[in-house]
C-alpha cells in the first residue's frame, strides 16, 4: 500500500485481549461475568491523511490491506476488515467529525484462542479515532458501538463482555460486570504462587457462530416459556432453578439444560468472588471444573480436544481448576495451576495431547491487565 511510504504515526494505542475467570455464556443472558484484559494486545499507528474521507487499513499480521470511504461503508467479503468497516458505521452514526486516516495494526492477540481478538480490535480502533479526532466518544461509547459493531457487520450476536474487558479493565484486578445494569466494580486479584495458564487446542471448529447464535435462541425460548408463569423475568439472570424445574414439562429438554446451566452458572460467579476476596483458591479451582462440566453436558460448546485438556489437568495436584474458556468449539483451556509446575504440566499436556490429536499445543501466561490505552 502506497502510503506507508510515508507514514509517520502521530498516535500508538494498545487494545488488549481478555480472558474470563468464570461466568460463561452468561453475558447476553442479563447475568454476572469476571474477566479482565491481559498482556496480549493488539497495537494500532494512526495518522490523519489529510483528506475528507479516504482511509487506509493495513494489517502487518496478513501482510494486506484495503482502503475505503467514509460516505460508502458496505460489508466487506473479508472477514477481518469487517470489524474495521462495522466499527466505522457505527462512529458515523454518532458523529460527523471522523475523517480521512490511516491505520496500521499489529496483532499479538491469539486468533480463534477465546480471548477476544475481535474486540480488541474494535475497541482499539474507535479508541485511537476518538482521541485522534476528539469525537467526544466515552469509554462506555466506545465499548456500546465495538458490540453493535460485531452484531451488524461480522454477524455474531455477542454480549457486551468482550469489548467492556477490553476497554475498562485495570491491572491487577478482574471486574465484576453486572451484564443487565452494567454496573461493575474492580476485584483484586492476589493469587501467588498460581498462576493463570491458558492452554490453545489450537483448534477451530467452524460451528462456533452459527452454534453461538442459535444457543441464544434457545436461552430465549426458555426465557418465553419462564415468563408465562413470572412475566417479571426478563431474561435468565431473573430466574431461579425452581421456577425452571415448573416449566420443565413444557419446553424441549435442550432448551432446559441451556437454561439450568446459565442459571447454575450465575450462582458459581457470584461464589467465585467471595472465594477470591477470601483467598480461598481451592474453591475456585472446584468452581472452574463445575463451570467446564455444565458448559460440554449441558450446554454443549465443548469439543474433545478441550474436554481432554481438561481432564488431563485432573492427574495433577499442582493445577486447582481449568475449563474451557471463549465461546466453545475450540480455543484454549484457563488453568489455576502453581507457578513451580508450569513447565512440567505444560510438557506433559504436550505430549499427551500431541498422542491423541496429532495437533501440536500452544500455551500462555495470563496476568490482569490494563484495558485500552495510548502507549506513550
Amino acid at each position: 500500500m502506497q502510503f506507508l511510504d510515508h507514514f509517520k504515526p502521530e498516535l500508538t494505542i494498545e487494545s488488549p485481549g481478555r480472558i474470563n475467570i468464570i461466568g460463561e455464556h452468561t453475558d447476553y443472558n442479563m447475568g454476572f461475568v469476571l474477566p479482565t484484559a491481559i498482556e496480549k494486545k493488539i497495537t494500532f499507528q494512526f495518522q490523519k491523511n489529510g483528506s475528507d474521507k479516504t482511509c487506509h487499513v493495513y494489517s502487518k499480521g496478513y501482510d494486506t490491506g484495503f482502503e475505503l470511504s467514509l460516505d460508502a461503508i458496505a460489508i466487506s467479503k473479508v472477514e477481518w476488515e469487517n470489524y474495521i468497516l462495522g466499527v466505522l458505521n457505527e462512529i458515523s452514526k454518532r458523529t460527523d467529525k471522523l475523517r480521512g486516516f490511516d491505520c496500521v495494526l499489529e496483532s499479538h492477540v491469539p486468533i480463534g484462542s477465546g480471548v477476544s481478538s475481535s474486540a480488541a480490535l474494535e475497541c482499539g480502533l474507535a479508541f485511537g479515532l476518538n482521541e485522534m479526532f476528539d469525537l467526544g466518544l466515552s469509554r462506555m461509547d466506545i465499548v456500546e458501538l465495538s458490540q453493535a459493531a460485531e452484531h451488524t457487520y461480522a454477524g455474531t450476536k455477542c454480549g457486551i463482555m468482550d469489548q467492556f474487558a477490553s476497554v475498562m479493565s485495570k491491572e491487577g484486578h478482574v471486574i465484576l460486570l453486572d451484564c443487565e445494569s452494567l454496573e461493575y466494580s474492580y476485584i483484586p486479584i492476589h493469587i501467588q504462587p498460581y498462576k493463570i495458564l491458558l492452554l490453545n487446542t489450537n483448534v477451530s471448529h467452524n460451528l462456533a457462530s452459527g452454534e453461538y447464535n442459535k444457543r441464544r435462541a434457545q436461552c430465549e425460548a426458555g426465557v418465553t416459556a419462564l415468563q408465562k408463569r413470572h412475566p417479571e423475568v426478563k431474561s435468565l439472570r431473573n430466574a431461579s432453578m425452581e421456577m425452571l424445574d415448573a416449566v420443565k414439562d413444557t419446553i424441549d429438554t435442550t432448551v432446559y439444560e441451556r437454561c439450568a446451566y446459565v442459571i447454575q452458572e450465575k450462582t458459581r460467579v457470584l461464589e467465585a468472588v467471595e472465594a477470591l476476596k477470601a483467598n480461598n483458591l481451592k474453591r475456585v479451582g472446584e468452581l472452574l471444573y463445575e463451570t467446564h462440566d455444565g458448559l460440554s453436558h449441558l450446554y454443549e460448546v465443548s469439543c474433545p480436544e478441550l474436554d481432554f485438556l481438561v481432564e488431563f489437568s485432573k492427574n495433577n495436584d499442582a493445577v486447582l481448576g481449568a475449563r474451557m474458556m471463549g465461546g466453545g468449539f475450540g480455543g484454549c483451556t484457563i488453568n489455576l495451576i502453581h507457578e513451580d509446575a508450569i513447565e512440567d504440566f505444560v510438557a506433559a499436556a504436550a505430549k499427551a495431547y500431541e498422542q491423541a490429536y496429532n495437533l501440536k499445543l500452544t500455551w500462555f501466561e495470563a496476568s490482569p491487565s490494563q484495558g485500552t490505552s495510548i502507549l506513550k
